[in-house]
């Protein structure tokens, strides 16, 4: 792999002396193993150790079928989808890769005894497949993790609604966490070249996410003035929610659970704080009941902060543990976006409160390649920043992994691929000065 990366850390390597790189039979990758779906028969979640599961393999280099490309990956990052992986919940992906593998003999290089995982890269396109005419060998990207077929009628209004829709590096196999990754052509853009390999690696999934979920007609359709709860607001997925809500004219309710993350989002312009920890709500009595007089208790603080107005959108991802009161605090019409359930999938909340009020469930997942492309662009321009705290080696993806698990990081944690070491990859050092405080906020948090 080193003529590869000796090609990407050049100045003056060209589309042709990419083209003519001899690609390796094998690469490095990070995967989990079908003969060890049932290491952890019997634990409780928070026991399974991702350590034990990720393991760094040398994987063959499948054949590149049309309309994919290889990118010579430079750096990827962890995400939740990465953890219930190596800790094979809700179930083993491995079905996922069997029920792809019988789509289609081109699909049926997935369905391996190895699945190689990740939803994030950024790096270098090394080949393109046939039919490829919008990316070429050279070209610095970044990838989206929406996988899709587009055979059917049902995707070509919005792609999230093909039937074939998937999660590449967590329903498809060939993954970023590696050297190599195989994407399709439609999942690439260009990478903000401010950034470095691992801080343009690191937004992908999650910027993504919460651009659907909160700005786009088909989430939240957030407008200027809108009243945005979010819960989670210092972290991976909420800390672009908070630059989302801040950028579009709205008021961010940040719910976090320390005073270090309550300074985080204060230092993005969030006035409005709710420190979880201090209120010390509570829920849920027990296991099986949920307490309306915190809901209560919690919508008069909601409004303490914003002068007595309710909340217009809540930005959920917690799931259960929360879902109740989001539902709760809620103003008369206004939308609970939902995605993830990081704290169960099995929601609870009390029907009268959203029926009888005209409230909104809207569910959310990734997003189509436009609405990607758009939050990507937003990077692009230095308005949306990344919210990268750490690094790792890919050797300690493992270890990267477990910290996600147990809520041990802030923001987002990146793992190096071929780039061997933090920093590399910035083309636009003048851009990157200008942006320098935001694009650091996270940084060792």
């Amino acid at each position: 792999m080193q003529h590869i990366l000796d090609a990407i850390t050049a100045d003056d390597a060209t589309s042709e002396d990419f083209a003519s790189l001899a690609l390796p039979e094998s690469y490095r990758a990070a995967v989990v193993r079908k003969d060890e779906v049932e290491m952890f028969q019997g634990q409780e979640s928070r026991d399974k150790d991702p350590r034990k599961s990720l393991h760094v393999d040398e994987v063959a280099l499948p054949e590149l079928g049309p309309g994919e490309v290889f990118v010579g990956v430079m750096a990827s990052a962890i995400n939740y989808n990465t953890v219930w992986t190596s800790i094979f919940e809700p179930v083993s992906t491995f079905g996922f890769l069997e029920r792809y593998g019988r789509l289609s003999e081109l699909t049926k290089r997935h369905d391996l005894p190895y699945h190689i995982v990740g939803s994030d890269l950024s790096g270098v396109v090394l080949r393109t497949g046939p039919g490829v005419t919008k990316w070429k060998p050279g070209d610095r990207v970044v990838a989206h993790c929406l996988s899709v077929e587009l055979e059917a009628a049902d995707g070509h209004d919005d792609t999230m609604m093909d039937p074939e829709q998937r999660i590449w590096g967590f329903e498809t196999n060939f993954g970023g966490l590696a050297e190599v990754a195989m994407v399709k052509a439609n999942q690439l853009m260009p990478k903000p070249e401010h950034l470095t390999w691992e801080e343009a690696a690191s937004p992908g999934l999650v910027n993504c996410t919460a651009y659907r979920q909160l700005v786009s007609k088909n989430g939240g359709n957030m407008k200027q003035g809108d009243n945005v709860l979010i819960w989670g607001a210092s972290g991976g997925l909420g800390g672009f929610a908070t630059q989302y809500v801040l950028n579009g004219g709205g008021t961010p309710i940040c719910v976090v659970s320390n005073e270090e993350k309550a300074e985080i989002c204060r230092s993005m312009g969030a006035e409005h704080i709710i420190n979880r920890s201090e209120e010390n709500y509570r829920f849920w009595k027990d296991e099986h009941n949920q307490d309306p007089k915190e809901w209560l208790r919690f919508g008069r603080k909601i409004r303490e902060l914003t002068g007595g107005e309710d909340i217009d959108i809540v930005f959920e991802h917690p799931g259960r543990e929360t879902f109740g009161a989001s539902v709760f605090v809620t103003r008369k019409g206004g939308t609970i976006t939902t995605c993830a359930s990081t704290s169960g999938y099995m929601h609870q909340y009390d029907n009268r409160y959203l029926w009888m009020n005209l409230k909104r469930i809207i569910s959310s997942h990734f997003a189509n390649y436009r609405e990607s492309w758009e939050a990507n662009r937003l990077v692009a321009q230095g308005k949306i920043h990344p919210t990268l705290s750490r690094t790792y080696s890919l050797d300690e993806v493992g270890q990267a992994t477990l910290d996600v698990h147990r809520n041990a990081h802030q923001g987002k944690v990146g793992v190096l691929c071929l780039a061997p070491e933090e920093g590399m990859g910035v083309r636009n050092d003048e851009m990157r000065a200008t942006h320098l405080e935001a694009i650091n906020r996270f940084r060792g948090v």
